[in-house]
């Protein structure tokens, strides 16, 4: 089908075809961020009545799936403008824009991280850290 297709008509397919790609990603996104945050705060509020040393343990398990779904979905976000800016629109602009996103990106990465595990991404684990992760 796509070869008996003008050229223009074809590109026009395939860019169509990586806009609803990007489209999905972005979608994709959100979902898993969406989903995070509701399936972490009914588990979270189930914790919330039960005695102190649970609901601490509770709230730093809540911070942390939170954390790590932002990082997950900012990644995929991340990886969406990159199709999008250089399959659809390589201007200098575009990715200038990209650029000033994936830094604020990362620093909001970098920021999660460091409320997480207390430590900036280039440093070592602790060894508490390393055990509980596992």
């Amino acid at each position: 089908m796509l070869f008996s297709m003008s050229s223009s008509e074809a590109s026009g397919t395939i860019v169509q075809w990586i806009e609803y790609a990007s489209l999905f990603i972005e979608i994709l996104a959100v979902v898993i961020i969406l989903g995070a945050v509701v399936l972490s705060t009914i588990k979270y509020v189930t914790v919330a009545f039960r005695p102190q040393p649970a609901r601490d343990r509770g709230y730093q398990e809540y911070k942390h799936t939170l954390g790590k779904a932002l990082l997950l979905g900012l990644e995929i976000l991340v990886a969406a403008d990159v199709i999008r800016t250089v399959a659809l629109e390589p201007t200098l602009q575009n990715v200038a824009a990209l650029g000033l996103l994936v830094v604020v990106r990362t620093f909001l990465s970098w920021s999660l991280l460091v409320e997480m595990e207390g430590r900036w991404p280039w440093q070592p684990k602790k060894v508490d850290q390393v055990v509980s992760s596992e």
